[in-house]
């Protein structure tokens, strides 16, 4: 909870993403009921509605839009298609592991082909969900397309955030070829574990077998480890089993009443929104009860039936496990590298382009390399979950991961800084700038020569002396070695300074003091590695 309330929200954006939700999803549920469309139309277009403000992460307002539009053709036919094979098991069953398949396949196309692909599977669930017939489906159709309007119009027209905050994009997928390719091993391992979830399933209730295939495919979703996928799947389990017993307590004794639920049931979109970005587990809580409640809705919600949905999620969590521990498993060693070394990188980007601002260049804008390594450290906090949770046995590991975790925050947080010192107009150049961006710069590459070294295996029992060409980025570390004293010259007749130049020269000498002191605990032998692969 106090993670919740307390982690930086810059801008209110978490806040106002939020809030927008809630008046997104209540616009197209308030305009499927004025259309006349039933309680089964106006949840799927609710639904409908979540999914196209959740999942649609683009790194530009335009190809948001062209996102959003193309979701009724990823939606609709598999919606179609859901609806007629309900009843024919082994039909519906196929179906929906081959849309399992390919929604998990289209991840490598990035934002866009992930949003799509969460959009058609939660299609073939909500059908399922709700029991709709085919004689529904005129109606279904319409529900979607209100939803989508509703959404886009409130989030493109209404209240467009992005238009004056532009959005982060978000990282590129890890690279490779053919099964070396992360989204690869995970659409054989998602459907290999929805296969057996069904199955099992299907032996604990023929009616709600579809949670346990839901469970599965969104712990895989954002994960790309086995370490991330297993804290994943123990976070959702710690979600559903705390949102059920919440559920006992607040959506079992409505009995269904339309008013109070669709107040809770907005309280919970607000919550699934808010907390997302920083908690899984109170994510997962917000969204097992707004399900309580929408079952409520239909008048099926019972003691047992909330029983039977923590019984599933412990299957579908099981079989995800299983899965990414024994099919095609992606270590958790090699993703934490990946995302730890594309985050440095980030930090010699935003400090060039900052160099350059600080110079004179209208062009330059470290503003969006720091957008960047916002996500890109989010994605590092996913690949040191599993090293960092509490249950985690390796002491020291946990240890150095905390602390690589702790020194890159508080670059950003110099970073974010140093952004800010280059967008004032009046900020001019001066020749010490130049240097001590350098210095940054050569400081990172020294800390990814060090660990390439490391991973090899190169480092033994000391440092090898540095040759005549990595002489300059040896010495940038040992600028501000730990325990050294900072520089000064930001201090240095701070009256005569050059508008901005001594607080840019305070984030700089703070950025190469944090990356010497990160070339500890990343400059590592084999046999000591953060995660153990």
């Amino acid at each position: 909870m106090k993670r919740i309330f307390v982690a930086p929200d810059p801008g209110h954006l978490r806040l106002r993403n939020a809030t927008r939700a809630v008046l997104g999803i209540g616009l197209a549920v308030a305009l499927a009921e004025l259309a006349g469309l039933s309680l089964t139309a106006s949840i799927t277009g609710g639904l409908a509605a979540l999914l196209a403000l959740f999942t649609v992460m683009d790194g530009t307002v335009r190809a948001q839009r062209i996102t959003t539009a193309l979701l009724p053709a990823a939606g609709l036919p598999v919606l179609a298609l859901a609806t007629f094979l309900r009843d024919l098991p082994l039909g519906r069953d196929a179906a929906f592991l081959v849309v399992v398949l390919c929604g998990v396949y289209a991840r490598r196309w990035g934002p866009r082909g992930h949003a799509l692909g969460i959009f058609a599977f939660m299609q073939f669930f909500v059908v399922q969900f709700l029991h709709a017939a085919p004689a529904q489906l005129p109606e279904l159709y319409a529900a979607v397309g209100i939803a989508l309007a509703a959404a886009a119009a409130v989030r493109f027209v209404l209240w467009p955030i992005e238009r004056r905050t532009p959005p982060a994009a978000a990282p590129a997928p890890l690279p490779g070829r053919g099964l070396a390719r992360p989204t690869t091993r995970q659409a054989v391992q998602t459907t290999l574990a929805c296969a057996f979830a069904l199955a099992v399933g299907q032996v604990l209730s023929e009616e709600r077998w579809y949670w346990a295939v839901g469970t599965t495919w969104w712990i895989f979703v954002n994960t790309a480890s086995r370490g991330e996928t297993l804290v994943r799947g123990f976070r959702r389990v710690v979600g559903t089993v705390v949102g059920i017993f919440v559920g006992l307590v607040v959506a079992l004794p409505l009995h269904g009443a339309p008013g109070p639920t669709a107040a809770l049931v907005a309280v919970c979109v607000f919550g699934i929104f808010y907390a997302a970005p920083v908690s899984y587990s109170w994510m997962m809580l917000a969204v097992t009860v707004m399900a309580g409640l929408l079952y409520g809705l239909l008048g099926v919600l019972t003691p047992g039936l909330l029983v039977l949905r923590a019984a599933e999620t412990g299957v579908g969590a099981l079989f995800a496990a299983l899965a990414v521990t024994f099919v095609l498993p992606v270590t958790t060693h090699a993703t934490n590298d990946a995302w730890i070394q594309r985050a440095l990188l980030s930090v010699r980007r935003c400090t060039a382009e900052a160099a350059e601002r600080l110079a004179g260049s209208p062009t330059a804008d470290p503003a969006p390399h720091a957008a960047e390594l916002e996500m890109l450290l989010g994605r590092v906090r996913m690949a040191l979950a599993p090293l960092v949770h509490p249950l985690s046995p390796f002491r020291d590991r946990k240890a150095r991961a905390r602390r690589v975790l702790a020194l890159l925050d508080d670059c950003a947080r110099e970073v974010r800084g140093l952004v800010s010192v280059a967008a004032d107009p009046d900020a001019s150049h001066d020749a010490r700038l130049a240097a001590a961006c350098w210095r940054v710069e050569a400081a990172v590459e020294a800390l990814l020569e060090g660990r390439e070294r490391a991973r090899d295996g190169a480092d033994r029992q000391a440092r090898p002396a540095p040759s005549a060409d990595a002489a300059p980025a040896a010495s940038a570390l040992a600028v501000t070695a730990p325990g050294a004293a900072a520089p000064t010259a930001a201090s240095a007749a701070a009256e005569s300074e050059p508008s901005g130049a001594v607080p840019a020269l305070a984030h700089l000498h703070g950025l190469e003091r944090l990356l010497a002191e990160l070339d500890g605990p990343l400059r590592t032998r084999p046999r000591s590695l953060l995660v153990r692969s």
